[in-house]
């Protein structure tokens, strides 16, 4: 479709204004005489001047001109304008097609080089966020590791007390096991005493039984006493081994757990290393695609200036198909005056 800012009567006039000058329209001369427009709307309005010219065809010549002349001339004319059309259609169709797939190859590099930077742009977004993480993590790992030294030595001070623990345990019991053997041992010697004083207390005197009821009363109450003192003792050892043995199983715990702290802060650390090899790999690739777009795009700019020159040429060629068409009269006529000399 024509543009409006050129009418067909402005083409018109050119025509006339060239036509008056004896120059044979052209689309570039009319684009000269106009001093503006696009050659598809001159090209247009001059097609329509050269159909109604066709049209027209039936108008007398100007008197002075045979009649073979311009019947050749007009028989010319019209198998140049039949050429030109065909061949302008042609073209046209080929440089539309060359011209569309070029804009859509264009349109693609641009909506991926725009998705290729929006992806870049999300991933240096992600990948600013990953390393704040990183770096945090470095310093919670840098915390952690010196707070595993310290529950290090802690827990090695634990081990140390647990053992100190189990060696004042070992002990307890040994002595235990001591008082155990030397408390049997004496209420065996005073067993036997007793029974050796009982059988000579018998011996001595049978009248003197309520005297030795009352000694075996008092060594039944001091027995007593010293079987109560000696459980009260057996008792104190068993809570203080008691005691021992929980201190020692808390400070195992305390080591179990600092060691799952470790573990733990160890996972975390191989996790960060494993996304962070991912985010080089996803911003290596997009930095490719984004390459191959900028390179398709500008191999389409020079396939769109290719077809600019091609298109130039091929008005070139118009113009100068119109030039021998005008120059075809002049032909004529000087061969007709050739022919005529002899007859004379």
């Amino acid at each position: 479709m024509a543009r409006s800012g050129i009418q067909y009567s402005d083409v018109q006039q050119a025509i006339d204004t060239l036509l008056t000058r004896g120059d044979t329209p052209s689309v570039q001369r009319i684009r000269e005489v106009l001093g503006t427009g696009s050659f598809t709307t001159i090209s247009e309005h001059f097609r329509t001047w050269r159909i109604e010219r066709e049209q027209n065809r039936d108008v007398p010549p100007p008197k002075g001109v045979p009649e073979a002349i311009v019947n050749a001339a007009s028989e010319l004319w019209r198998e140049a304008q039949e050429i030109a059309n065909q061949t302008l259609i042609h073209y046209r169709e080929d440089a539309n097609r060359q011209v569309e797939s070029a804009q859509q190859e264009a349109a693609e590099a641009l909506q991926q080089a725009a998705n290729a930077e929006q992806r870049e742009s999300a991933l240096a977004e992600h990948l600013r966020h990953t390393e704040q993480r990183l770096e945090t993590l470095n310093r919670e790992l840098a915390a952690s590791q010196a707070n595993e030294h310290q529950w290090q030595q802690q827990a090695e001070q634990a081990i140390h007390d647990a053992k100190q623990y189990q060696q004042r345990l070992t002990k307890a019991e040994h002595d235990i096991a001591v008082l155990k053997e030397r408390f049997a041992e004496e209420q065996q010697q005073r067993q036997a005493t007793w029974e050796q004083r009982l059988a000579q207390e018998e011996q001595r005197n049978e009248a003197a039984e309520g005297k030795l009821m009352a000694l075996l009363d008092t060594l039944r109450q001091e027995r007593a006493q010293e079987e109560k003192a000696l459980q009260r003792r057996l008792q104190q050892v068993e809570q203080r081994s008691d005691s021992l043995a929980k201190e020692l199983q808390l400070k195992k715990e305390r080591l179990q757990h600092y060691q799952l702290d470790n573990s733990s802060l160890q996972q975390r650390i191989d996790e960060l290393e494993r996304i962070n090899v991912s985010l080089q790999e996803q911003q290596s690739s997009l930095q490719s695609e984004l390459d191959k777009a900028y390179q398709a795009q500008e191999r389409h700019q020079q396939a769109a200036l290719k077809d600019e020159n091609w298109q130039q040429q091929l008005w070139q060629r118009m113009e100068a198909l119109q030039a021998q068409l005008t120059a075809l009269p002049e032909t004529l006529s000087s061969q007709d005056k050739d022919d005529s000399l002899p007859s004379e």
